[in-house]
């Protein structure tokens, strides 16, 4: 490591607090733990665990700061030291390595600072015009999500909705997905999701083109308040479909909900009892209500919406090309060849760089 290099991550240290407003922060931090400190702080527990939340919230990036900001202080000592005939250069060039790789991390969950990233999520996926095919391709995008978020990320899925094809695949499916930053990591899945492929279900052999939209919504929790009057909602209940035998329910245990301020839509099938799907079915329409609300808020989200509202040739976000050995983000740029890890849930490379990608277009 020379001293330019030094400098170089210096420079990089100040852009990352200033970016995250550290000092801003660290002035919430104190006011927030002061108004825990109150004796009558958890008098009102909903409004003191959504302080609280706050108040960890700062903490976490204030010490992801300070982390990389001390690796950084330690460099220049070790830097010191080797100019003064102590330590060595190849200690000093791992050191320096390491550094980069927790900078680089800090700067990368530095785009998850909106409130909304930090929550689970929603994610809802709807197979395209084209039948078997579409439907086979969109169960194939549900197992690639559901494999990402138990098998690289560590988070819990539970399924809440599900349409089946009427030959195979899914016509329809929604999964909550729960976890730190869930929502801020699977943000940018949200659009149309291209597949080209030899069909199995063509008897030809032929190369088939299908699509399949998703859309994912921040899984509000208890500190965030979503008013909704219950005269505005009309409730609907019917069988829960499944793939036949024991999964198909004989009683009217579905529910689906409409909220008419909004004509948002919400049904909930996968709970054996009416009660806990009408609960799910309330959690998942505070989602989609608040989603709503953020929507307005940031004018730019609206470029999003548009380009996930068609699926067909055109508007997809990712191409799925398995004869060629191909997966591409139209969005940035990022490919890859390794198809079969793609389908098995490794999207990180594909998260990270449109976070990136979004990050800089602001």
């Amino acid at each position: 490591m020379t001293s330019d290099q030094l400098k170089e991550l210096k420079d990089r240290l100040a852009l990352l607090r200033g970016y995250l407003d550290v000092e801003k922060r660290s002035f919430v931090i104190e006011d927030l733990t002061q108004k825990s400190l109150d004796p009558e702080f958890w008098n009102d527990s909903k409004a003191a665990e959504a302080v609280m939340k706050q108040l960890q919230s700062n903490k976490g990036w204030v010490k992801q700061y300070q982390v990389v900001a001390d690796r950084v202080d330690d460099l220049e000592i070790l830097l010191e030291f080797l100019k003064e005939g102590e330590g060595t250069e190849e200690d000093l060039d791992r050191r320096y390595e390491e550094t980069v790789a927790v900078l680089d991390d800090a700067e990368f969950r530095a785009t998850l600072n909106r409130p909304e990233d930090e929550l689970g999520c929603i994610l809802e996926i709807n197979a395209g015009a084209g039948g078997t095919e579409a439907n086979d391709w969109a169960e194939m995008l549900l197992r690639m999500f559901t494999m990402y978020a138990e098998k690289h990320a560590g988070y819990k899925v539970r399924p809440a909705n599900r349409n089946d094809g009427d030959v195979a695949g899914i016509k329809s499916a929604t999964i909550e997905i729960e976890g730190d930053f869930a929502y801020g990591m699977m943000k940018g899945e949200n659009g149309v999701h291209r597949l080209v492929r030899i069909s199995p279900f063509n008897a030809q052999g032929k190369r088939q083109t299908s699509f399949a939209s998703v859309f994912v919504h921040p899984l509000v929790d208890d500190s965030i308040e979503v008013e909704i009057n219950p005269a505005d909602l009309s409730w609907d209940t019917f069988r829960a479909s499944g793939a036949g035998g024991q999964h198909v329910n004989k009683t009217e245990s579905a529910v689906r909900v409409t909220h008419a301020p909004t004509g948002i839509v919400v049904e909930c099938q996968d709970e054996r009892s009416q009660h806990k799907n009408r609960d799910r079915a309330m959690k998942m329409l505070r989602s989609r209500i608040y989603e709503k609300e953020l929507e307005k808020q940031r004018a730019e989200k609206e470029e999003v919406e548009a380009g996930k509202t068609a699926n067909e040739w055109g508007s997809q976000i990712r191409s799925y090309v398995l004869d060629d050995r191909r997966v591409k983000d139209h969005r940035t740029g990022w490919q890859t060849s390794q198809t079969d890890a793609v389908l098995d849930g490794d999207l990180e490379g594909f998260l990270k760089a449109y976070l990136r990608w979004s990050g800089e277009a602001k």
